[in-house]
């Protein structure tokens, strides 16, 4: 692997939506710094692409196949985690969607709750099925992929802000419900990246305004180290901002 601080060396996470985008790039960051990742998301070969680069650097890693909306395979997603490099100590919660973009009234009721289903009831099949790994663990990290908008919201994107509005208030209940277990739970909010989901372009303007800075993937990999590599009893119930506005 690349020389690093092996800050995360002896660690286990796991990336949901790691086949491309911010996903992939924090899979990649935390294997370089020594953490065996589980690269999780629909698309078998993309997911298959990412642990080929972290295997071929020199690292660990698994890529399972997993469908969020379904805990079946959210169940297997993290079983086999725990079979392949015995336990787990990092949850990034990244797989999302935004498939409609309209006002309410005119908006397709089927692909609200599509949105719904994978941002919000996705992200609690994954802390589930992972909570008790991570008990396991005697400590731990959940990192939710959150969203600006999911604090102020954005006309022409109700399905994704209740999303995510519900992805940071499940963030704060869980900080709640887990710190005597020394297992923090916070939000990383990248703000517009430029991704398959994302129209904007890094160097050019963004839909949230002028001043916004578009970033790319590799632009969240410090913020999500930071997070994953906080002390057992350190921060929780967080929202950390890359918004240049205020989130």
């Amino acid at each position: 692997m690349t020389q690093t601080d092996n800050r995360l060396d002896g660690k286990v996470a796991i990336v949901t939506g790691a086949g491309r985008g911010i996903g992939r790039a924090i899979a990649l960051a935390f294997a370089r710094e020594g953490a065996a990742i589980t690269c999780a998301a629909r698309t078998a070969d993309e997911i298959s692409a990412t642990r080929s680069e972290i295997e071929k650097a020199g690292g660990r890693a698994l890529s399972t196949p997993t469908d969020v909306t379904r805990p079946d395979t959210v169940e297997h997603m993290t079983t086999a985690t725990v079979d392949a490099f015995g336990g787990l100590d990092i949850l990034v919660v990244n797989a999302g969607i935004s498939t409609d973009r309209s006002e309410v009234e005119a908006s397709d009721p089927s692909a609200w709750r599509q949105v719904l289903e994978v941002n919000l009831l996705g992200a609690y099949n994954c802390v589930q099925a992972a909570i008790p790994h991570l008990k396991a663990r005697g400590a731990g990290k959940i990192i939710t992929i959150g969203s600006g908008m999911g604090h102020k919201g954005l006309a022409g994107s109700s399905a994704y802000s209740c999303s995510k509005a519900g992805l940071w208030m499940l963030t704060r209940v869980l900080a709640m419900e887990l710190c005597a277990d020394n297992i923090s739970v916070n939000e990383l909010i990248p703000g517009p990246v430029s991704t398959k989901m994302n129209p904007d372009r890094p160097g050019g303007s963004s839909s949230l305004g002028a001043t916004e800075w578009v970033k790319t993937p590799d632009d969240v990999v410090p913020l999500a180290l930071f997070l994953a590599t906080q002390p057992d009893v350190g921060p929780t119930a967080q929202s950390y901002s890359l918004m240049r506005r205020d989130a």
